[in-house]
């Protein structure tokens, strides 16, 4: 697909009005040859992605701090967007902001109580934080289009007890496995989920 770019002799700031109309993936192009129209995406994305970051992490500073990377991020990987008919400028901005906002997560708390290894891998903390990041709304996009990767048994045990809340050993008995094993699968299947994630 040919990339559109965004011819304009008027500085940004100049058409706020036109600048409703102009596609996000436009925009993101015509960014790097002018870095200053990368703060129209700045300005339309801003408040969603605090709203998707701090429902991760839990607080309003971190979740800026979360924003100010993935934007980072954004702009040095628009390179790497490639648009198509599947394949949106805002499920892609929405996965680096959730990526990065896992990653904070998971960093804070290793701050606060390291885990020790022995120690159920899907733990209350764990739990929490993952269980933010998949039931919010404005990522459920990216979350579903990462879930459709995994390999079917692992997709339905994280459906199972994330999205679905189920008991350990309703869905145990369910695939006829030990809670044990049921643990263990979840916790492999996380890392399945984080690894497409960032893929």
């Amino acid at each position: 697909m040919a990339q559109e770019y965004l011819e304009t002799e008027q500085p940004p700031a100049a058409a706020p009005a036109a600048a409703l109309d102009i596609p996000d993936e436009v925009i993101l192009a015509s960014s790097q040859e002018r870095p200053a129209l990368f703060g129209l995406l700045v300005d339309r994305y801003q408040a969603p992605f605090l709203r998707a970051a701090q429902r991760v992490v839990g607080n309003r500073t971190d979740a800026e701090d979360v924003v100010q990377e993935a934007f980072v991020k954004i702009y040095r990987h628009a390179k790497k967007f490639r648009q198509g008919n599947d394949r949106k400028f805002s499920s892609w901005a929405y996965k680096i902001v959730l990526n990065t906002a896992i990653t904070h997560y998971h960093r804070i708390k290793k701050r606060e109580l390291p885990i020790p290894e022995e120690m159920d891998p899907t733990a209350e903390q764990a739990h929490d934080g993952f269980r933010k990041a998949m039931l919010e709304r404005e990522t459920a996009e990216v979350v579903r289009s990462v879930l459709e990767m995994m390999p079917a048994d692992l997709r339905d045990l994280l459906s199972a007890y994330y999205l679905e809340d189920q008991a350990y050993q309703t869905i145990a008995d369910r695939h006829g496995i030990t809670i044990g094993a049921l643990k263990m699968k979840l916790f492999r299947a996380r890392k399945v989920f984080k690894k497409l994630l960032a893929s």
